[in-house]
């Protein structure tokens, strides 16, 4: 009997697990959990249907006490398994949505497919740090294989403004090496040492490096473009869209606010982040009088121009409890207003990092829509 309970409470558990692919995840429980439910669901359905085995095994004469458990894991399975289906709902109309937006390309493999779960992790790309400024380095990783300067992507970090670094998802920089472009992953002054536009300078800095140093390290310095996550892709936004250098050919921001003063109208302390002491950390405080020019000046969203503004990626996870997905369908709106090229895609099950595992749903749809993004911005 007592195997039985056991059994059946490790059923409850993997349900309530699977059930992150629905639901936010609660202020308390880590959102990392969510990350896994949605990211390697179809791994962790194993364990529901092994705990199936073990009920239907140890059923005896009770087979009734066993429909419990027998039910609490097919819904584990099936919820485990959602969004491989969501992924391929999303992922039939993206080659549609892609080319009407930013013109057709040569696609390099199929958008989503049970095959791409296992598919070989890119190699490990060499890395060559170097200091752009006093005390701020980049990571740059470079293709082998190509023999003329290739198109850079610098990419901003995640961290709340206040923490994080150029070493954030490496996984994806070695991807997009493979894919023939030069990654140049930067660091940038922390807050509340160095609140707002301290950052914003930084990645400015970095940008007149990699110009600079262009030709030996074999980019082509007019055709970069910015990559940020989560506070990173703030960071991005907003200088993509105030730099009004042609030389950024487009934007690409996963999961991130891009209007600062509503950022902090739905900034909270008892949320997952406790958002408002961030925003205070970052901003130096409300949007008032004082700090109108800076909160300005800090929102892509604010500063989207109907004629420099840049080509811009948006991908967000509908369930992200960390950052509102309405932050990236706001700003998709103001691009639509605007008539600016622009492609938001939701990705129903996920919260933040779901490019972390390159072969899972989030991974797949990612790398597929970077890929053309990528290749029809930068091409001559």
């Amino acid at each position: 009997m007592v195997l039985k309970l056991l059994l059946l409470l490790l059923a409850m558990l993997c349900l309530g697990l699977s059930l992150l692919t629905v639901f936010r995840v609660p202020v308390a429980v880590n959102w990392k959990l969510a990350l896994m439910a949605g990211e390697y669901g179809y791994l962790l359905a194993f364990l529901p249907l092994g705990l199936a085995a073990l009920i239907w095994v140890s059923r005896g004469e009770s087979v009734g006490l066993a429909i419990p458990g027998l039910l609490l894991c097919a819904l584990a399975v099936g919820f485990f398994l959602k969004p491989l289906v969501e992924a391929g709902l999303v992922g039939r109309a993206l080659p549609d949505r892609l080319a009407a937006v930013f013109g057709p390309v040569k696609p390099t493999g199929p958008v989503f497919s049970l095959g791409g779960l296992v598919r070989a992790i890119p190699a490990v790309a060499p890395v060559e740090t170097h200091e752009y400024a006093p005390g701020l380095k980049l990571d740059f990783r470079r293709p082998s294989q190509v023999s003329e300067p290739c198109p850079c992507v610098i990419v901003v970090h995640g961290g709340g403004w206040d923490s994080g670094d150029r070493s954030e998802i490496t996984g994806f920089d070695d991807w997009l090496v493979a894919q023939g472009y030069a990654v140049v992953a930067v660091d940038y002054r922390l807050a509340p040492a160095h609140p707002w536009p301290a950052q914003r300078d930084d990645v400015l800095a970095a940008i007149a490096w990699l110009k600079s140093h262009a030709h030996q390290l074999g980019i082509n310095a007019t055709r970069l473009v910015l990559f940020g996550r989560s506070a990173g892709g703030q960071i991005a936004s907003a200088v993509g869209y105030t730099a009004h250098d042609p030389s950024i050919r487009g934007v690409i921001a996963f999961y991130a606010p891009h209007d600062m003063p509503f950022a902090w109208s739905v900034s909270r302390e008892d949320d997952a982040l406790n958002s408002l002491k961030l925003m205070r950390q970052y901003m130096g405080g409300p949007p008032d009088e004082e700090r109108a020019s800076l909160y300005h000046s800090a929102s892509a969203q604010l500063n989207v121009d109907t004629e420099t503004t840049p080509p811009t990626l948006l991908i967000h996870g509908t369930i992200d409890t960390l950052v509102w997905r309405r932050h990236s369908e706001r700003l998709a709106a103001q691009l639509e207003a605007a008539g600016r090229p622009h492609l938001f895609v939701e990705l129903p099950w996920a919260t933040h990092a779901f490019e972390f595992n390159l072969n899972g749903p989030g991974g797949q749809l990612s790398t597929y829509t970077v890929s053309w993004f990528l290749s029809a911005i930068t091409r001559p």
